[in-house]
């Protein structure tokens, strides 16, 4: 065995492994970007979940933005107004009250309320009946499919499965949007937490069509229009909305409605 060949060897190894280390710590020194460091700050008050409800990839991201004036200082939903003082107290900003919104569901279709055409048996994801006929088994083409895959992506667990049909708990729900841009029906939308009623119902088919698919979907008979002194309803694709900054909660129109679908909103019940 030559020795000096091994030793040769070593040094040449080491050597340029030291070159290797040398040149990368003086590359780091010269590209590197300095972070502001409130955006530390920010990010240890943020709750550090990354669902994206925010619009930016994750807690850091919007740390960032924050900081460098492309997110407003209440831009996380599920921090809410607590920690968006926090925020604006690392800014050295005031914050003004944010409203808080929740999750609701469209539809209140459950497994005796609504027709199904056929029978289905497969793959129980929501997503995946988009390819089977008629976009699912119930008759309404609108309505939750309860095969859950809302329920799968919520980081709160703010989201089940009942009588065939999602349901929300509104106090752990925090409006992080995940599920909305999950469910393929688009019946997921965001609502002011203190909104005094709402239209549980997606259903844009014609009155008679609705009626043979579901028991208690809109038929846009105009009843609740009428019922409403405040011009707070209208009707649109053959579905009532109620809009929530004119409403004021005398709930005629809940008391009207044939079909019962308008309903009290998160903080009455």
């Amino acid at each position: 065995m030559n020795i000096t060949a091994i030793m040769i060897s070593v040094l040449c190894i080491g050597g340029v492994g030291l070159f290797i280390g040398i040149f990368l710590g003086i590359a780091g020194n010269h590209f590197r970007v300095d972070t502001d460091p409130r955006e530390d700050e920010i990010l240890s008050v943020l709750p550090g979940i990354n669902c994206g409800g925010c619009g930016y990839a994750g807690c850091a991201s919007l740390a960032a933005a924050i900081v460098t004036g492309k997110a407003p200082l209440n831009g996380c939903p599920v921090g809410g107004n607590e920690v968006a003082k926090k925020v604006g107290k690392v800014m050295g900003e005031s914050v003004g009250e944010s409203v808080k919104k929740v999750a609701f569901v469209k539809c209140d279709g459950t497994c005796e309320r609504t027709v199904s055409d056929y029978n289905y048996t497969g793959i129980e994801d929501c997503k995946m009946l988009s390819y089977v006929p008629n976009g699912g088994a119930k008759a309404c083409n609108y309505g939750c499919l309860g095969y859950g895959s809302c329920v799968k992506v919520c980081p709160f667990d703010a989201i089940s499965i009942l009588d065939g049909i999602a349901v929300i708990d509104f106090e752990k729900c925090k409006a992080c949007g995940k599920c909305i841009d999950e469910c393929p029906k688009h019946l997921i939308a965001l609502i002011p937490y203190k909104t005094a009623y709402y239209v549980k119902c997606n259903s844009e088919d014609k009155g008679p069509v609705t009626m043979k698919a579901c028991k208690v979907g809109c038929i846009a008979c105009g009843i609740c229009v009428k019922a409403c002194e405040a011009n707070a309803i209208t009707i649109t694709d053959y579905l009532a909305h109620i809009d929530p900054d004119l409403c004021t909660n005398c709930g005629e129109c809940a008391k009207k409605c044939p079909k019962k679908i308008i309903v009290r909103g998160p903080s009455y019940l």
